[in-house]
């Protein structure tokens, strides 16, 4: 493991403090840069056994961006247009929205005005997707949406042909450094504390294999992935791609739902296709980021300017309910941050 500029100490003790005093059930915690994973630790203990860093944890909706990237691979590859209409993959949706085309750009804007009730519906989510009712015209408004997630998976399989789960399971750990994504409802993933605040079944939401956030990952999974969006490697999306999906698509669009990551008021947010940019957050002391955050508190945040990513895995629904204000870990990282550029230098070897 090599350790990166800088000093992680502040950051990390932060997370045990909330962890030993028992706010925060469990936690693992990474940092990587453009260079690879520099830092990774857990914390805490499932009542079973400690927690170890290669433990996997049910991301909610932190695994977001990954079905993002998984239909804009595709789109790299002439397979799907950000104009491709749903309805070319599924005939029998919107057949009531005349003259008004639901997209993939939609899709990944939270702008589509589909309405749902529930994550967890007694049918398919694929069947909620369907039967839907339409909420606005296509570009209206932005209202957070989960059930548009079943719509991109339903044009990654008219573009990729089978399972969506599968692809994007096979497609993501094929690549370097990832190998633990996992859509399988039976996978053994830390236990979520705090599910007498949150009205679903999580349970019923795996076995959905819901794509908006049933997704199983372990941090080294989303730690490579940041590595490679950092140093612009290819092998995941073009640069060129990735700073399309960087660019704000809602702004000018009024929203409905201001503060869907449970992330506190006034958090400044702006969405590009998926990734969440809090450009303008009063409450962040760097708000040059991107990422995407999890109702049970995962994180996954990239700092290109510092050419730096963090993720924090944890299981506790709706954090700030209970005290844990996750923007503290935001400024905590900043802090430990080295200056812009200082990373360049190939880290030292820590002795093992």
């Amino acid at each position: 493991m090599t350790q990166a500029p800088g000093n992680f100490d502040l950051v990390l003790d932060l997370i045990r403090r909330e962890v030993d005093s028992g706010r925060l059930p469990t936690a693992v915690f990474g940092v990587a840069t453009s260079q690879g994973i520099q830092v990774l630790e857990a914390f805490g203990s499932t009542g079973r056994r400690p927690i170890v860093t290669d433990d996997t944890f049910l991301l909610f909706s932190a695994s977001k961006p990954l079905v993002a990237l998984t239909a804009l691979r595709l789109v790299e590859q002439g397979k799907l247009a950000l104009r491709t209409a749903l309805s070319e993959a599924l005939p029998q949706f919107g057949v009531a929205r005349i003259g008004d085309e639901v997209s993939l750009w939609h899709l990944l804007t939270h702008t589509a005005g589909i309405v749902e009730a529930t994550v967890t519906p007694e049918t398919s989510v694929r069947e909620q997707l369907l039967t839907a009712p339409q909420m606005f015209r296509a570009g209206e408004y932005a209202l957070y949406c989960n059930v548009a997630f079943e719509g991109i998976a339903a044009l990654v399989e008219f573009a990729a042909g089978g399972s969506f789960h599968d692809h994007l399971v096979n497609d993501l750990n094929a690549l370097t450094g990832v190998g633990g994504l996992t859509y399988d409802p039976t996978v053994e993933v830390v236990p979520v504390a705090g599910l007498d605040r949150v009205l679903f079944d999580v349970q019923r939401f795996r076995d959905l294999k819901h794509p908006a956030g049933a997704l199983n990952a372990r941090a080294e999974d989303l730690l490579s992935l940041g590595s490679m969006l950092l140093r612009g490697d290819r092998s995941l999306v073009h640069p060129t791609t990735l700073a399309a999906m960087l660019t704000p698509q809602t702004a000018g669009i009024p929203r409905l739902l201001p503060d869907p990551l449970h992330i506190g008021p006034g958090t400044g947010q702006e969405w590009g296709m998926v990734w969440n940019m809090r450009m303008g957050s009063p409450t962040l002391l760097e708000q040059r980021l991107y990422g995407h955050g999890g109702l049970s508190g995962c994180q996954w945040w990239m700092y290109p300017d510092h050419d730096a990513c963090f993720v924090l895995l944890t299981g506790l629904m709706n954090p700030l309910d209970v005290g844990v204000d996750l923007d503290n870990v935001h400024n905590a990282f900043t802090t430990c941050l080295s200056p812009a550029g200082a990373l360049d230098a190939p880290p030292e070897e820590v002795p093992a």
